[in-house]
């Protein structure tokens, strides 16, 4: 049986957010200029219009030809490149993310259960084949024998290998990965065509992107305001006509006929008044969204669902793993009368030496970080029998010369006691209740010495820890709008006590996968969308259920199928980064939308006098700028009009700040330096750039 090879890819450099790197330019301009086809640029009403007149003005241009007119026509042309230039910048980005991916899918044997070899591409779902180590897994499934460690870093790009066992949640395989030990047999759960990696590639590429509910909507408005303003300039034609405001404009560059005016003036004053500049980075900005959750290792099955993480009003979190580090830790040594908290220390460690138990070894930490007790290797220690901790004693302990130690659960330690001939004290008792009244989980410490009968000496108290900055999120979270839900399978008392100390808006205690999604249900009724994650087969009806659903790559293929992003990195926290960026997502759009729109103002007071002040003296006091020439003011708006679209690729690209605020808040500020800024800008860069033209013959 041959082994196929799979080298470990070399993860590309990323390049920087909102940076135009040159390399990438220039594998960028070949599929801009594609892009200029017609059947492709329909999608973009607004750029379809601007490629249309450029067509038109081209033709002027030829049959009529002066400088005015090429100058027009050439930056006509550059217009729908920038805006082409800008989403394939944007797809070129998920590319280099693919690429990574490709070296994954190589020519691969399935070696079958019964003995045959196939390609892998032959692959059928239900199929059962047998991964040894040094194999690569064929295709997507699920473990259903053996546990093998397999690296995944061809996928995730982490190099720390995972564990893979059938049966639980650490089931599901990736095709692509590398068996690094022993032998799994693994069902197959894709279709052809269909795998894990077939579909990251597609998503990253943005070959399956559609447009999401926001940006169709948004392509609807920009279409009715291209059409207002197309009608708009159609009714200023008679005008035109009648007062000779072209010919006075521009009568090197217009031409006058009996039938009306077939001018280039009155392309250039459609094209700077239509919402060119978000009508040419909208697509760019959706793709540079799913880029970013790419970059962090999040694969979104959709744009709908990066959209509806800005949107989301309610986020469900686990408490162990997300909220909590998942591994309960010693958090203090509460002695019973006439013990001292040194001598409970000591006991606690010595008993806690065999415990290989994360609660163990936190025990022995706590003592050496509270008390000065180093740890002692208990090969080193002679005359001395260690008792290890199993499930099913609860205990763990050690026998010394005339003395005898067991640390545990309650129970246990107090039966121990009872059999040794001793009484548990009340005071012992009433530190378990006060201890596990507060959310911990108490573990008593017992000894018995030579001749004597058994004692209690305290309670170590265990608690989750919540990770370190998570209150500081949740507050953030609460000032964006966002009601943040603890699940716990814990009782009602301890789930309390940790949410308080996290800092949750809420929690559900004890719960079932069925409370899950009867929660999620009751939520939406309200009219919130919901965001959570889960990584085993019982998190599926939820994910499904969440409209924003995120599956642990860990996880079961149930749930990665449930949910609409999988996290390759399995790491629960994650879940409010996707937020963030969904929501910076939104506030993107909609602030270079603010920009587009008010930067149209600037046009208005460049054009409009340009073309009608020769006629209308009057009109002349709109001319602000002090503009040179009517065609310089016309050439120098639609410059303008081109060039910023090249400005704000970066800003497309990187995304606007995002400071966690309210919707008011984050209005005041779009309004403040978007909408003012969009005034502004457009004044000044026409004035400096009429300055430069104004000295082009013929102008």
């Amino acid at each position: 049986m041959t082994t196929p090879t799979l080298e470990k890819p070399t993860t590309p450099s990323p390049v920087r957010a909102g940076t135009l790197d040159p390399h990438q330019l220039r594998h960028s301009l070949p599929q801009a200029l594609a892009k200029l086809d017609p059947r492709t640029l329909w999608r973009n009403p607004v750029m379809l219009i601007v490629e249309v007149g450029a067509v038109f003005t081209t033709v002027l241009a030829v049959t009529d030809p002066s400088v005015f007119a090429w100058i027009i026509t050439v930056w006509l042309w550059l217009t729908v490149l920038f805006a082409n230039l800008a989403e394939a910048v944007a797809e070129g980005r998920g590319k280099a993310q693919a690429a990574t991916l490709r070296q994954a899918k190589q020519d691969m044997t399935a070696y079958l259960r019964d003995g045959r070899e196939i390609p892998a591409t032959q692959l059928k779902l239900g199929d059962v084949v047998v991964v040894e180590a040094g194999q690569i897994i064929p295709g997507d499934g699920d473990v259903i024998e053996g546990i093998a460690s397999v690296d995944e870093s061809a996928i995730t790009g982490e190099s720390a290998p995972v564990i893979r066992e059938s049966g639980g949640d650490r089931s599901a395989v990736t095709g692509g990965t590398r068996v690094l030990s022993d032998r799994i047999v693994v069902r197959i759960t894709q279709k052809p065509g269909e795998s894990f990696v077939d579909r990251m590639i597609a998503l990253v590429e943005g070959a399956n992107r559609q447009k999401t509910p926001n940006e169709i909507a948004l392509n609807i408005l920009l279409a009715a305001l291209t059409i207002i303003f197309l009608l708009s300039v159609v009714t200023l034609q008679p005008l035109a006509i009648f007062s000779k405001a072209f010919q006075a404009a521009a009568p090197d560059t217009v031409a006058l006929d009996a039938n009306g005016v077939t001018g280039i003036v009155l392309v250039s004053l459609i094209v700077c008044l239509i919402p060119t500049t978000i009508g040419a980075l909208l697509s760019a900005i959706g793709i540079a969204g799913m880029d970013r959750l790419v970059q962090r290792n999040v694969l979104a099955m959709s744009g709908r669902a990066v959209e509806a993480a800005g949107d989301v009003n309610t986020l469900l979190l686990d408490k162990t793993g997300t909220i909590t580090l998942g591994n309960r830790q010693a958090a203090e040594f509460v002695p019973v009368d006439g013990v001292t908290a040194a001598t409970l220390a000591e006991a606690a460690q010595l008993s806690s030496l065999a415990d290989e138990t994360p609660e163990g070894r936190s025990v022995v930490v706590l003592a050496k970080n509270d008390f000065g007790l180093r740890e002692s290797e208990p090969g080193l220690m002679p005359n001395v029998t260690f008792v290890p901790f199993t499930a099913q004693t609860r205990m763990s302990g050690v026998d010394l010369p005339g003395r005898q130690i067991r640390k545990g659960a309650a129970s246990a330690v107090m039966k121990w006691v009872r059999q040794n001939g001793g009484h548990p004290t009340e005071e012992a008792g009433e530190i378990v209740d006060t201890v596990s009244g507060t959310g911990g989980t108490p573990l008593v410490v017992a000894e018995q010495l030579d001749g004597q009968p058994a004692r209690a000496l305290g309670v170590i108290h265990l608690k989750d820890v919540v990770k370190a900055g998570m209150r500081e999120r949740f507050d953030e979270m609460r000032r964006m709008g966002i009601r943040t839900v603890m699940i716990t399978g814990d009782n009602p008392r301890t789930a309390k006590a940790i949410a308080d100390e996290a800092g949750v808006d809420d929690f559900l205690a004890e719960a079932t996968p069925e409370d899950k999604l009867a929660y999620i249900r009751r939520e939406q009724e309200g009219g919130r969308l919901v965001a959570m994650t889960g990584d085993g087969t019982n998190d599926a009806p939820a994910l499904a259920q969440a409209d924003v659903g995120v599956a642990m790559n860990t996880g079961t293929s149930a749930a990665k199928e449930a949910g609409n992003m999988v996290d390759l990195d399995s790491d629960p926290t994650k879940l409010i980064e996707i937020v963030e960026i969904g929501k910076q997502l939104l506030i993107t759009r909609g602030a270079l939308t603010t920009f587009s729109i008010t930067n149209d103002i600037a046009k208005y007071f460049a054009i409009i006098p340009a073309m009608f002040a020769a006629v209308y003296p009057g009109l002349d006091t709109l001319n602000v700028m002090r503009l040179h020439s009517p065609g310089s003011a016309i050439l120098s708006a639609v410059i303008f009009n081109a060039l910023v679209i090249v400005a704000l690729i970066p800003l497309a690209l990187r995304g606007v700040r995002y400071t966690p605020a309210g919707a008011s808040s984050l209005l005041r500020r779009n309004l403040l330096i978007y909408g003012l800024g969009g005034v502004i800008a457009p004044f000044l860069g026409i004035k400096l750039i009429d300055l430069l033209v104004q000295f082009i013959p013929g102008i």
